[in-house]
């Protein structure tokens, strides 16, 4: 399948585009072992979001990259242990991205059980973003990397999910009203997504 092309990250509206990346397919390859597989939960953060870590242009050393133009790749360190990969959407100068919450894996599965320290392939291989990082070996180092390359690249998965459940986020209590915005999306029923706490 052909990579997504850079005019797909570009689009102005993140929220969208959290929905479109439903059914594409995420792949990394780290020395020669690549790991993939089809995106089934994903949040939008959007620049006027006081969810998003560049909220009112809080400009820092982690979210520089979000303030690039779209597609490349964020990754994040959650409470000291997670890597949450994010993608980078919009034009130049306006902060928005995608985190990728869930894949149903389908390319290097011993790889991503080694990473993942599991003896069998189970839905908590990559159900939730810091499976999803460790699966597929992502790392802060790794924040910045161009989503058109050879080592973290999209591929479109064929037709579109029939059924999409959209919900409030995880974890973002502390954003207000905007902890309640129905960004957060599924392929509904797919074994492979993240619970809700």
């Amino acid at each position: 399948m052909p990579k997504l092309p850079p005019d797909f990250y570009l689009n102005p509206d993140v929220v969208a585009v959290a929905r479109q990346l439903l059914g594409k397919h995420l792949f990394t390859c780290w020395e020669g072992a690549l790991t993939g597989g089809r995106i089934v939960e994903t949040e939008a953060y959007a620049a006027h979001d006081r969810a998003c870590h560049a909220y009112q242009g809080r400009r820092t050393a982690r979210t520089e990259v979000m303030f690039g133009p779209g597609g490349h790749a964020y990754v994040y360190l959650c409470y000291g242990m997670h890597q949450m990969f994010n993608i980078v959407t919009h034009g130049a100068g306006v902060p928005a991205a995608v985190l990728v919450r869930a894949i149903e894996p389908t390319e290097g599965l011993a790889t991503m059980l080694h990473r993942r320290r599991m003896a069998a392939v189970a839905p908590r291989l990559t159900a939730g973003p810091g499976a999803v990082g460790q699966a597929l070996g992502l790392h802060t180092r790794h924040s910045g990397l161009s989503l058109l390359g050879d080592q973290v690249w999209l591929e479109d998965g064929g037709p579109a999910p029939e059924l999409i459940t959209a919900s409030p986020r995880v974890g973002v209590g502390y954003a207000g009203p905007d902890a309640q915005l129905p960004w957060r999306f599924r392929v509904a029923g797919n074994p492979w997504c993240s619970r809700a706490k």
